[in-house]
């Protein structure tokens, strides 16, 4: 049985911890919905100053809503819109220190002021996205975004991606 322990600290203590728990959270489990929605609790309760954190799976030519803790949310994300959509254009880390300030953001929820997007790469092809945001402007920074992007690449690794690529929902993109 997993018992949630969240550990005080400097910023890498925290995050070290928090990979041990989501290794042991995936630990002979590999559905992708159970992985993610397990990941969304994990980060949303681990994390401080957080307000939303979740998942955008790619759907033909779109992102829609996954797993995730907050309250509730866009359910579908043009890629040509939003961190979210950038994200997985530019199939790079979107880190941004003030929402209100980057062209086309989408405001799902109006508090958020800072928002860390990581995109899920399974053999160069988007399967979604670890969306994460603060009410806190700049609550994100290079630490966050390396441990972060850390975590992402553990769930790409534990999670069985086949249902997801099987279905043809996922595409490649350039």
């Amino acid at each position: 049985m997993f018992a949630f322990d969240r550990v005080e600290g400097d910023p890498a203590t925290r995050y070290q911890h928090l990979l041990r728990q989501a290794e042991s959270l995936m630990e002979g489990e590999r559905d992708w919905l159970a992985n993610l929605a397990n990941a969304a609790s994990l980060l949303y309760h681990s994390l401080n100053q957080v307000n939303w954190a979740g998942f955008y799976l790619m759907k033909k030519e779109e992102l829609v809503l996954g797993p995730f803790m907050g309250l509730p949310a866009c359910i579908r994300i043009p890629i040509s819109k939003g961190v979210c959509g950038t994200a997985v254009r530019e199939k790079a880390t979107q880190l941004v220190p003030d929402v209100l300030q980057f062209p086309g953001h989408i405001a799902c929820d109006a508090s958020t002021r800072s928002e860390i997007v990581i995109p899920l790469l399974v053999a160069d092809r988007i399967v979604g996205v670890l969306d994460i945001d603060s009410p806190v402007p700049q609550r994100f920074d290079e630490e966050d975004r390396q441990y972060l992007e850390r975590f992402a690449h553990l769930l790409v690794d534990k999670i069985d991606w086949a249902p997801l690529l099987e279905d043809e929902g996922v595409r490649h993109q350039t």
